[in-house]
């Protein structure tokens, strides 16, 4: 290695060494250090415009949640002043600034409070109050938000403390998206519905405490100056809390990702069993259920009814899909598999109505696609023709010598072609032939042009 390293003249090392340097280097533009604490204290002051920029931001994505629109959500996100105070406690921290941190925390807190009083109104005298997919997707937070938060507040802490910022914090905005789970607590508090209170709250309580522990770092390695030095003693205490409320905020957050990740594994499991194995050629599968609780699969089949040796058979094969754990429940025509008294015939009656019902509706989309096809085609038959019309016309305007114009497309063993007939009033030269043909290919679209010229 040392060989190969002295092989390349030093001056391309340097140069190979200065080029990574300036490539990832955060220092080169960003402001001063006087600039960026002047910043972040101004983001401890609480401004009346502020607090109605965030009620307005707040109604905003209350009415997008309510009505499950993501563009309003989104830009609710983008007007909302919420980054600001998070990035400032995330500040002070790394400089130890405790007077800091308790003006930004204060700013924050009356800006969460105000927040939850103006969602919270607002879902109480909504008409609508059925939860919406965009509010049940904030309610179980996963360790995915705790990454999406930690890398957001690094890109939002480098993006503020450039000279030029660019359109990082916008970015952050949305992909942190502080707005929405605030706002699914109001309606959780409106609506007296506790899955929405904590879930929603949780899932801001993890973006909030990310976004600022990042900050916190990328200012301690952008070297920024401490405000005050603490001792031993008191710094490490610090820390201690620090890290105990982080390890405890992650700690759900890693059950739920966990817990998402092991269901969503077991369902495709289960899939591919099903996919794979109930497979007869008089039986069909009309419904399948997994109880994911209680570790059963339970299916119901139409047809010829299947054998118990081929249903011991199946549960056999359970282990092959890592579904050793499950159990089999099989409802087949009339009765459950293994029972003689036919309960479970209005079951299967019905999973074979919703399976023809589902294949009905399929055959109707199907067919509705075939027809909006069709439908376009005629449309774009029509288009052509009229197109041709225009082209006449503009082929009189463009080209002097050329009258009484007609043109349309033609057919032969050779494909399509555009024709024009028209009458000249004197001879044309090839040159000028050629450019009324190149013309016609480019207003066409077509590769192949027929002329036909009366003097």
């Amino acid at each position: 290695m040392q060989d190969e390293e002295k092989r390349i003249p030093a001056g391309i090392r340097k140069g190979i060494k200065e080029y990574f340097r300036n490539l990832f280097d955060i220092r080169g533009d960003m402001m001063s250090c006087e600039e960026i604490d002047r910043m972040m204290e101004e983001n401890t002051v609480i401004h009346g415009s502020n607090m109605w920029i965030l009620m307005l931001a707040i109604l905003i994505a209350s009415i997008g949640l309510n009505v499950n629109s993501t563009a309003v959500i989104i830009g609710a996100m983008l007007i909302s002043p919420l980054m600001s105070a998070i990035l400032a406690m995330g500040y002070s921290l790394a400089v130890r600034d405790l007077s800091m941190l308790r003006k930004a925390f204060s700013r924050f807190g009356t800006q969460v409070a105000i927040s939850l009083i103006a969602s919270t109104i607002y879902f109480f005298i909504s008409p609508l109050d059925e939860p919406t997919t965009e509010m049940i997707a904030r309610i179980n937070p996963t360790i995915w938000d705790v990454l999406i938060a930690l890398f957001g507040g690094i890109a939002g802490i480098i993006g503020n403390t450039r000279q030029k910022k660019g359109n990082v914090i916008p970015g952050v905005a949305i992909a942190t998206a502080l707005m929405p789970p605030l706002c699914t607590v109001g309606y959780g508090l409106a609506t007296l519905q506790a899955k929405f209170i904590l879930g929603a709250f949780y899932l801001f309580l993890i973006n909030t405490l990310f976004i600022a522990l990042s900050a916190a770092l990328v200012i301690t390695l952008l070297g920024v100056p401490k405000h005050a030095i603490f001792d031993d003693k008191r710094q490490k205490k610090i820390n201690r809390i620090i890290m105990t409320i982080t390890i405890v905020t992650v700690i759900p957050s890693l059950i739920i990702g966990a817990n998402t990740v092991y269901h969503s594994y077991m369902k495709q499991c289960v899939e591919n069993y099903l996919r794979t194995e109930f497979v007869f050629s008089d039986t069909q599968l009309v419904q399948s259920n997994v109880d994911t609780t209680d570790k059963q699969i339970a299916v119901s089949l139409v047809g010829t009814p299947i054998s118990q040796d081929t249903i011991a058979m199946l549960e056999k094969q359970l282990g092959h899909y890592n579904l050793g754990s499950y159990t089999l429940r099989v409802t087949q025509n009339s009765v459950l598999a293994g029972d003689t008294d036919g309960e479970n015939t209005d079951k299967i009656t019905i999973a074979l109505q919703e399976k023809t019902i589902a294949d009905l509706q399929q055959q109707v989309a199907e067919q509705q696609t075939q027809l909006d096809e069709m439908t376009s085609k005629l449309e774009n038959s029509v288009a052509v023709e009229t197109d041709y019309r225009a082209i006449a016309q503009k082929a009189e305007t463009i080209f002097p010598k050329l009258s009484g114009c007609t043109c349309g497309k033609v057919s032969d063993v050779e494909g399509d072609s555009v024709l024009l007939i028209a009458k000249t009033k004197e001879n044309m030269t090839d040159e000028e032939l050629q450019i009324i043909e190149n013309w016609l290919k480019s207003e066409s679209g077509l590769d192949r042009v027929r002329l036909s010229l009366e003097s």
